[in-house]
């Protein structure tokens, strides 16, 4: 039985913003990152924001799918910023370094003003 995860896409400008609620996991990571991709597309010049305001979990299949689409989006000299993290979520992506790495707002609306 899969995990329950939604995720609403929507376009802000020239940023992609993808809201995250639920939790992600075993049964649901690929497909539910198949989708991101599918919908990016061409890395090449993307903004991408990760809203992530309603997860609840992540599990390691998950921040290195993080991680890729990052590293995709410094390859294609883009930008991607995380925003609206639960202290859980935060501390177990604090604690693999991705915070380090990969821009981290508070609110959507600073990390689409840092990303603009």
């Amino acid at each position: 039985m899969n995990t329950a995860i939604e995720i609403k896409t929507k376009q802000v400008g020239s940023i992609m913003v993808f809201e995250f609620h639920g939790e992600l996991d075993e049964t649901n990571a690929d497909k539910t990152f198949t989708s991101v991709y599918n919908a990016v597309g061409d890395f090449t010049g993307k903004k991408i924001l990760f809203n992530l305001i309603g997860l609840k979990y992540l599990n390691s299949k998950s921040i290195g799918y993080i991680a890729d689409i990052f590293s995709n989006i410094e390859d294609g000299n883009g930008k991607m910023c995380i925003t609206n993290m639960t202290e859980e979520v935060k501390d177990t992506l604090e604690l693999v370094g991705i915070t380090t790495i990969v821009a981290v707002m508070d609110t959507e609306a600073e990390g689409l003003a840092q990303m603009a």
